[in-house]
């Protein structure tokens, strides 16, 4: 924690030395910006990875979200961790794994090493953006107030994502994407010097054990949570069920899930209690996620294959929509911030009005799109589609807050964010991806059914440049017949949400103070010590 619970005292950080106090939030914040830059693998760099490596663009997309499971699986236990380890141990630890994480991805060329190296790099790049936020968050809502917390959580996460995007583009035009990695680990070498010299080495709650906690089940909601990621990543390479491959990742994500279910029926502590599924809020945060992330899944198909394959921009020209996006954020969480954090709006109301920016998006490009469109006629709707994404995130974690602290919280948090994080866009882009596959391949044959009479006069380059004007055409027809299909089903969204009144705002979502959580996990660890040692008793 690090931080004074009485308010009528300054804020202050007794862990780090030598360093002025008002400085020292700023700091944590650069620390939290270079660890959420650390992902393993870098998304936008994926087709130079791809042509100076033996990979498959489904291989390098599959590292970097499972890089995501391994952060949605942190969230169960991040209490516990918390209060397991001192921050400067904790810090230390993920700082050497990051580095040596990013030194394995530059380098290797084995599937299930890189995988499993992103997996874990997640979990650790989770626990040491968690150290430094909790560090600060009296800081950033002196009251605890979540709707406020989620409103910086997801200005940062999602404002990193797009400047990782942008180096990792530049490093790849201006010299190689091996540079966006050492770039990475000196910036992390950097941040573990000052964590060693400036850090001390207190604790400042007493230490609670890593006890009872269900490892074997952490195991198999990741095992889930991969067989899902690669049934949708690789369903297409593989041709979905007609291949074993996908047949054994289905099994797999039935027989782990099927476990989980049945231990969660005899312990008392699994490592996410179905419990979370009967209370309302979990399943229909998730719903909402994934239909979300579907309507939005032409953003990470169409736009870059839009702009480089049908207006002919290159990358730097295709790198500027990262900027917009920033922008979009920047507008979506400010609006968030003042409405249903500050001023208490519904749920309902700020929901119709974040979908409302997501038609506008899909309808924009519906009519929209064509050979000649500008540039600059793009940075509106990516302006909606990012404001409207921030908008509907921070809502459903801060509706998330409503559930019990700690334990009931922790498990709802972490299977949502097993959606929002890793899973519903690659669901989204699996649906959206076959759709596109499945118009395309029709729309080809209706716009080439007259080229078979072309007379033979005709040179194979004239023919081939033909060929490639009708691929260019049944792409574009391709795109407009699926942004109206989501644009119908963003529209039924929205009638949905305003038929359905419901007066729900963000007033309870108050954070206990960490003392009282400790408070909690501290007396059910007693209980279970008694517990075990009735058992032991009446075992002798």
């Amino acid at each position: 924690m690090g931080h004074h619970h009485n308010p009528n005292q300054p804020f202050s950080i007794p862990q780090i030395r030598f360093i002025p106090e008002w400085l020292k939030p700023w700091l944590l914040i650069v620390f939290i910006i270079v660890f959420n830059c650390t992902g393993g693998v870098y998304l936008a760099a994926v087709s130079d990875m791809v042509g100076s490596t033996q990979l498959l663009q489904e291989d390098i997309m599959m590292a970097g979200h499972a890089s995501l499971v391994g952060m949605a699986l942190f969230f169960a236990i991040m209490f516990r961790l918390k209060w397991a380890v001192r921050p400067k141990t904790a810090l230390g630890s993920c700082i050497l794994v990051l580095i040596a994480a990013n030194l394995i991805c530059m380098h290797t060329g084995s599937v299930p090493v890189l995988v499993g190296v992103c997996l874990v790099s997640g979990f650790f790049r989770m626990w040491a953006i968690y150290e430094c936020n909790s560090t600060i968050q009296l800081w950033i809502t002196p009251k605890r107030d979540m709707s406020v917390w989620f409103c910086y959580i997801y200005l940062m996460v999602n404002s990193t994502i797009q400047l990782t995007g942008i180096a990792s583009i530049l490093f790849s035009v201006w010299a190689s994407w091996h540079y966006m990695y050492w770039f990475i680990i000196g910036a992390l070498l950097l941040i573990y010097l000052i964590v060693i010299v400036c850090y001390k080495g207190i604790r400042i709650m007493p230490r609670l054990p890593l006890y009872g906690i269900d490892w074997v089940g952490m195991l198999l909601w990741g095992t889930t949570a991969m067989s899902v990621l690669f049934i949708c990543i690789y369903g297409e390479y593989y041709d979905w069920w007609q291949s074993d491959h996908i047949w054994f990742a289905t099994l797999l994500a039935i027989g782990s899930f099927g476990m989980n279910w049945w231990r969660s029926t005899y312990l008392r502590h699994p490592y996410i209690s179905f419990g979370i599924f009967k209370i309302p809020i979990v399943p229909i945060c998730v719903a909402i996620i994934i239909v979300l992330d579907l309507l939005l899944a032409p953003s990470h198909i169409f736009e870059h294959a839009l702009m480089e394959n049908v207006l002919g921009y290159d990358h730097l020209n295709t790198v500027t929509l990262s900027w917009v996006a920033i922008v979009g954020t920047i507008i979506g969480i400010i609006f968030t911030w003042q409405t249903f954090a500050r001023r208490k709006w519904s749920y309902q109301r700020m929901l119709v009005i974040a979908f409302s920016c997501i038609a506008f998006y899909l309808a924009y490009f519906y009519f929209r799109i064509d050979y000649n469109l500008p540039k600059e006629s793009l940075y509106l709707p990516v302006i909606a589609r990012s404001a409207g994404y921030v908008m509907v995130a921070v809502m459903m974690l801060t509706a998330n807050a409503r559930l019990p602290f700690p334990y009931t919280f922790l498990h709802g948090l972490s299977f949502q964010n097993m959606f929002s994080a890793a899973l519903a866009a690659p669901i989204g882009n699996a649906i959206v991806g076959r759709a596109m596959k499945v118009i395309m391949t029709r729309n080809s044959m209706l716009l080439s059914e007259r080229m078979d009479g072309v007379e033979l006069s005709v040179s194979y380059t004239q023919l081939g440049e033909l060929y490639g004007m009708v691929q260019v055409q049944s792409l574009l027809e391709t795109m407009k017949e699926i942004y109206g299909w989501l644009l119908m089903l963003a529209i039924l969204c929205l009638i949905g949400l305003m038929l359905r009144y419901s007066g729900i705002r963000p007033m309870r979502v108050i954070e206990p103070t960490y003392k009282a959580i400790h408070k909690l996990i501290r007396r059910d660890m007693k209980l279970r010590f008694r517990l075990r040692r009735r058992s032991q008793a009446l075992q002798s």
